[in-house]
Protein backbone atom coordinates (compact mmCIF):
# COMPACT_ATOMS: atom_id res chain seq x y z
CA UNK A 1 0.00 0.00 0.00
CA UNK A 2 2.61 2.33 -0.73
CA UNK A 3 1.25 5.85 -1.48
CA UNK A 4 -1.79 5.73 0.33
CA UNK A 5 0.29 8.33 2.95
CA UNK A 6 3.13 9.87 1.99
CA UNK A 7 2.91 13.04 4.40
CA UNK A 8 1.79 12.49 8.19
CA UNK A 9 1.99 15.33 10.13
CA UNK A 10 2.75 14.89 13.96
CA UNK A 11 1.64 18.23 16.31
CA UNK A 12 3.98 17.65 19.40
CA UNK A 13 3.41 19.83 23.41
CA UNK A 14 5.92 17.28 24.36
CA UNK A 15 3.55 16.09 26.73
CA UNK A 16 3.31 11.76 27.51
CA UNK A 17 0.48 12.13 24.98
CA UNK A 18 2.02 13.68 22.18
CA UNK A 19 5.18 10.80 22.66
CA UNK A 20 2.51 7.83 22.76
CA UNK A 21 0.81 10.07 18.99
CA UNK A 22 4.63 9.83 17.65
CA UNK A 23 4.76 5.81 17.94
CA UNK A 24 1.78 5.77 15.97
CA UNK A 25 2.98 8.38 13.37
CA UNK A 26 6.32 6.38 13.11
CA UNK A 27 4.40 2.66 12.90
CA UNK A 28 2.05 4.08 9.95
CA UNK A 29 4.73 6.25 8.22
CA UNK A 30 7.03 2.86 8.60
CA UNK A 31 3.86 0.73 7.17
CA UNK A 32 3.09 3.43 4.51
CA UNK A 33 6.60 4.55 3.27
CA UNK A 34 5.63 7.69 4.40
CA UNK A 35 7.40 11.04 5.94
CA UNK A 36 6.94 12.58 9.08
CA UNK A 37 6.68 16.61 9.30
CA UNK A 38 6.50 17.70 13.03
CA UNK A 39 5.08 20.71 14.15
CA UNK A 40 5.30 22.59 17.56
CA UNK A 41 3.24 25.63 18.49
CA UNK A 42 4.67 27.94 21.16
CA UNK A 43 2.66 30.18 23.43
CA UNK A 44 1.42 33.52 21.57
CA UNK A 45 2.94 36.39 23.20
CA UNK A 46 1.55 39.26 20.93
CA UNK A 47 -1.38 40.06 22.61
CA UNK A 48 0.52 40.95 25.85
CA UNK A 49 3.13 42.84 23.70
CA UNK A 50 0.24 45.60 22.66
CA UNK A 51 -0.33 46.27 26.60
CA UNK A 52 3.18 46.19 27.41
CA UNK A 53 6.53 48.83 27.30
CA UNK A 54 8.75 48.43 24.58
CA UNK A 55 11.02 46.70 27.06
CA UNK A 56 8.81 44.15 27.83
CA UNK A 57 7.63 43.61 24.62
CA UNK A 58 11.39 43.13 23.51
CA UNK A 59 11.91 40.48 26.38
CA UNK A 60 8.84 38.65 25.35
CA UNK A 61 9.91 38.68 21.67
CA UNK A 62 13.34 37.34 22.98
CA UNK A 63 11.48 34.58 25.00
CA UNK A 64 9.82 33.53 22.54
CA UNK A 65 12.42 33.22 19.84
CA UNK A 66 14.57 31.07 22.74
CA UNK A 67 11.28 28.67 23.40
CA UNK A 68 11.07 28.38 19.28
CA UNK A 69 14.88 27.32 19.28
CA UNK A 70 14.48 24.98 22.43
CA UNK A 71 11.36 23.31 20.47
CA UNK A 72 12.83 22.93 17.52
CA UNK A 73 16.57 21.15 18.99
CA UNK A 74 14.43 18.91 21.58
CA UNK A 75 12.50 17.65 18.24
CA UNK A 76 16.17 17.10 16.20
CA UNK A 77 16.70 15.22 19.71
CA UNK A 78 13.80 13.31 19.83
CA UNK A 79 14.38 12.45 16.06
CA UNK A 80 17.79 11.51 16.80
CA UNK A 81 16.86 9.05 19.96
CA UNK A 82 14.12 6.93 18.09
CA UNK A 83 15.77 6.89 14.78
CA UNK A 84 13.41 9.27 12.88
CA UNK A 85 14.09 11.30 10.21
CA UNK A 86 12.00 14.04 10.00
CA UNK A 87 10.67 15.65 6.55
CA UNK A 88 10.46 18.86 7.83
CA UNK A 89 10.22 20.06 11.15
CA UNK A 90 7.89 23.56 11.54
CA UNK A 91 7.87 25.69 14.73
CA UNK A 92 5.57 28.37 14.99
CA UNK A 93 3.52 30.58 17.53
CA UNK A 94 0.12 31.22 17.51
CA UNK A 95 -2.89 29.14 18.15
CA UNK A 96 -1.90 25.67 18.05
CA UNK A 97 -5.19 24.84 16.76
CA UNK A 98 -5.48 26.89 13.91
CA UNK A 99 -1.99 26.22 13.09
CA UNK A 100 -2.53 22.53 13.15
CA UNK A 101 -5.48 22.74 9.91
CA UNK A 102 -3.61 25.62 8.38
CA UNK A 103 0.09 23.52 8.15
CA UNK A 104 -1.70 20.41 7.48
CA UNK A 105 -3.00 22.53 4.41
CA UNK A 106 0.09 23.96 3.52
CA UNK A 107 2.12 21.07 4.00
CA UNK A 108 -0.42 18.59 1.94
CA UNK A 109 -0.62 16.15 4.54
CA UNK A 110 -2.51 12.71 4.13
CA UNK A 111 -3.03 12.57 7.96
CA UNK A 112 -2.18 14.04 11.14
CA UNK A 113 -1.80 11.99 14.31
CA UNK A 114 -2.05 13.94 17.57
CA UNK A 115 -3.02 12.82 21.29
CA UNK A 116 -6.52 14.04 22.88
CA UNK A 117 -5.96 16.22 25.44
CA UNK A 118 -8.62 18.09 27.40
CA UNK A 119 -7.41 22.01 28.28
CA UNK A 120 -9.93 22.27 31.23
CA UNK A 121 -12.42 19.88 33.96
CA UNK A 122 -14.93 20.15 31.53
CA UNK A 123 -13.19 19.27 27.91
CA UNK A 124 -11.21 16.17 29.81
CA UNK A 125 -14.85 14.64 30.06
CA UNK A 126 -15.15 15.20 26.31
CA UNK A 127 -12.14 16.00 24.23
CA UNK A 128 -9.70 18.33 24.23
CA UNK A 129 -10.45 22.09 22.43
CA UNK A 130 -7.50 22.00 20.41
CA UNK A 131 -8.42 17.86 18.90
CA UNK A 132 -11.83 18.90 18.85
CA UNK A 133 -11.07 22.49 16.27
CA UNK A 134 -8.58 19.98 14.52
CA UNK A 135 -11.27 17.27 13.82
CA UNK A 136 -13.94 20.01 12.81
CA UNK A 137 -11.70 21.81 10.16
CA UNK A 138 -8.95 19.80 9.01
CA UNK A 139 -8.57 18.88 5.71
CA UNK A 140 -6.82 15.70 6.26
CA UNK A 141 -8.16 12.04 8.46
CA UNK A 142 -6.70 12.66 12.28
CA UNK A 143 -5.41 9.77 13.82
CA UNK A 144 -6.79 10.70 17.79
CA UNK A 145 -4.60 8.60 20.56
CA UNK A 146 -4.09 8.21 24.07
CA UNK A 147 -1.50 7.38 26.34
CA UNK A 148 -1.84 3.41 27.07
CA UNK A 149 0.68 0.57 27.52
CA UNK A 150 -1.17 -1.13 24.90
CA UNK A 151 1.52 -3.25 22.46
CA UNK A 152 1.35 -0.97 19.20
CA UNK A 153 0.03 -3.45 16.49
CA UNK A 154 -3.48 -3.00 14.20
CA UNK A 155 -4.93 -6.30 13.59
CA UNK A 156 -8.32 -5.64 13.98
CA UNK A 157 -10.26 -2.29 12.91
CA UNK A 158 -13.64 -1.45 13.95
CA UNK A 159 -15.58 0.40 11.33
CA UNK A 160 -19.22 1.49 12.54
CA UNK A 161 -22.02 1.74 10.16
CA UNK A 162 -25.75 3.28 9.14
CA UNK A 163 -25.21 1.75 5.67
CA UNK A 164 -25.40 5.48 4.45
CA UNK A 165 -24.02 6.44 0.93
CA UNK A 166 -21.30 8.77 2.48
CA UNK A 167 -20.14 5.71 4.22
CA UNK A 168 -18.23 5.13 1.18
CA UNK A 169 -15.73 7.33 2.09
CA UNK A 170 -15.39 5.60 5.09
CA UNK A 171 -14.77 2.27 3.94
CA UNK A 172 -12.78 3.28 1.52
CA UNK A 173 -10.15 4.49 4.08
CA UNK A 174 -10.84 1.08 6.36
CA UNK A 175 -9.80 -0.95 3.68
CA UNK A 176 -6.71 0.62 2.40
CA UNK A 177 -5.72 0.71 6.25
CA UNK A 178 -7.06 -3.05 6.68
CA UNK A 179 -4.96 -4.00 3.64
CA UNK A 180 -1.82 -1.82 4.46
CA UNK A 181 -1.42 -3.50 7.46
CA UNK A 182 -2.60 -6.71 7.09
CA UNK A 183 -5.91 -6.10 9.33
CA UNK A 184 -9.48 -7.45 9.18
CA UNK A 185 -12.07 -5.05 9.21
CA UNK A 186 -15.48 -5.45 11.52
CA UNK A 187 -18.78 -3.86 10.47
CA UNK A 188 -20.58 -2.89 13.72
CA UNK A 189 -24.20 -1.72 13.42
CA UNK A 190 -25.82 -0.35 16.65
CA UNK A 191 -28.97 -0.20 17.52
CA UNK A 192 -30.17 2.56 19.70
CA UNK A 193 -32.60 1.68 21.77
CA UNK A 194 -33.58 4.44 23.28
CA UNK A 195 -36.77 5.96 20.88
CA UNK A 196 -37.48 2.76 19.60
CA UNK A 197 -40.27 0.40 20.77
CA UNK A 198 -39.04 -2.64 22.13
CA UNK A 199 -41.18 -4.88 20.48
CA UNK A 200 -40.17 -3.61 16.61
CA UNK A 201 -37.02 -3.82 17.77
CA UNK A 202 -36.16 -7.84 16.32
CA UNK A 203 -38.20 -6.60 13.10
CA UNK A 204 -35.29 -3.74 12.69
CA UNK A 205 -32.73 -6.57 13.58
CA UNK A 206 -34.22 -8.67 11.04
CA UNK A 207 -33.63 -5.78 8.31
CA UNK A 208 -30.12 -4.66 9.25
CA UNK A 209 -29.38 -8.69 9.40
CA UNK A 210 -30.21 -8.50 5.61
CA UNK A 211 -28.47 -5.64 4.71
CA UNK A 212 -25.19 -6.85 6.59
CA UNK A 213 -25.53 -9.78 4.02
CA UNK A 214 -25.77 -7.65 0.51
CA UNK A 215 -22.87 -5.35 1.83
CA UNK A 216 -20.63 -8.44 3.15
CA UNK A 217 -21.32 -9.99 -0.42
CA UNK A 218 -19.67 -7.14 -2.18
CA UNK A 219 -16.86 -7.51 0.10
CA UNK A 220 -13.19 -6.89 -1.16
CA UNK A 221 -11.35 -9.18 -1.75
CA UNK A 222 -7.58 -9.51 -0.04
CA UNK A 223 -9.14 -7.68 3.25
CA UNK A 224 -11.47 -9.84 5.55
CA UNK A 225 -14.37 -8.60 6.60
CA UNK A 226 -17.21 -9.17 9.08
CA UNK A 227 -20.30 -7.89 10.51
CA UNK A 228 -22.23 -7.78 13.90
CA UNK A 229 -24.81 -5.76 15.09
CA UNK A 230 -25.84 -4.95 18.92
CA UNK A 231 -28.20 -3.84 21.24
CA UNK A 232 -27.15 -0.77 23.05
CA UNK A 233 -28.56 2.95 25.14
CA UNK A 234 -26.65 4.84 22.78
CA UNK A 235 -24.14 4.25 19.67
CA UNK A 236 -20.91 6.03 21.41
CA UNK A 237 -21.65 3.47 24.47
CA UNK A 238 -22.08 0.85 22.45
CA UNK A 239 -18.96 1.14 20.01
CA UNK A 240 -16.80 1.80 22.56
CA UNK A 241 -17.48 -1.15 25.05
CA UNK A 242 -17.70 -3.46 21.64
CA UNK A 243 -14.22 -2.18 20.70
CA UNK A 244 -12.86 -2.87 24.27
CA UNK A 245 -13.97 -6.03 25.13
CA UNK A 246 -13.18 -7.91 21.96
CA UNK A 247 -10.10 -6.43 21.67
CA UNK A 248 -9.96 -4.27 18.60
CA UNK A 249 -6.85 -2.18 17.92
CA UNK A 250 -8.44 0.90 16.29
CA UNK A 251 -11.36 2.42 15.67
CA UNK A 252 -12.51 4.09 11.96
CA UNK A 253 -15.05 6.41 11.61
CA UNK A 254 -16.07 9.39 9.50
CA UNK A 255 -17.62 12.66 10.92
CA UNK A 256 -20.21 12.74 8.62
CA UNK A 257 -23.68 12.79 8.90
CA UNK A 258 -26.18 10.94 7.54
CA UNK A 259 -29.62 9.71 7.24
CA UNK A 260 -29.93 8.41 11.10
CA UNK A 261 -28.47 11.28 11.87
CA UNK A 262 -26.12 9.73 14.77
CA UNK A 263 -22.56 9.24 13.42
CA UNK A 264 -22.04 13.02 13.21
CA UNK A 265 -19.20 15.25 15.21
CA UNK A 266 -20.15 16.34 18.15
CA UNK A 267 -22.04 13.59 19.29
CA UNK A 268 -21.25 9.89 17.98
CA UNK A 269 -17.36 10.35 17.00
CA UNK A 270 -16.79 13.14 19.86
CA UNK A 271 -18.01 10.92 22.53
CA UNK A 272 -15.89 7.44 21.32
CA UNK A 273 -13.04 9.33 21.38
CA UNK A 274 -13.48 10.77 24.72
CA UNK A 275 -14.47 7.27 26.36
CA UNK A 276 -12.09 4.71 24.82
CA UNK A 277 -8.77 3.49 25.09
CA UNK A 278 -8.32 2.98 21.64
CA UNK A 279 -7.00 5.10 18.69
CA UNK A 280 -9.49 6.49 16.54
CA UNK A 281 -9.00 7.15 12.74
CA UNK A 282 -11.55 10.15 12.25
CA UNK A 283 -12.31 11.07 8.40
CA UNK A 284 -13.41 15.19 8.40
CA UNK A 285 -16.57 16.47 7.06
CA UNK A 286 -14.55 17.79 3.54
CA UNK A 287 -14.60 13.98 2.45
CA UNK A 288 -18.20 13.24 2.94
CA UNK A 289 -19.36 16.15 0.56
Amino acid sequence: MKGFLKNILWPTDFSSEALEALRYAEFFARTFSAKITALHVAPDFMPAMYQHSLVIQKELMRRTKQMKNQARDQIQSLGRKKGITFRKIVVTEESAAKKIVETAGKEKVELIVMGKKGQSALEKLLIGSVANHVLRHSPAPVLVTKKSRRTLAVKKILVPTDFTEEEEVERDYAWNLAKGLGASLTLLYVLELFGHEFRLVDEMFKAVDEKFKQRLARKRRGVKVSGDMIKAISAAQGIAEYAQKRRFDLIVMATCVGRLGRFFLGSTTEKVISSTDLPVFAIPPKFCS
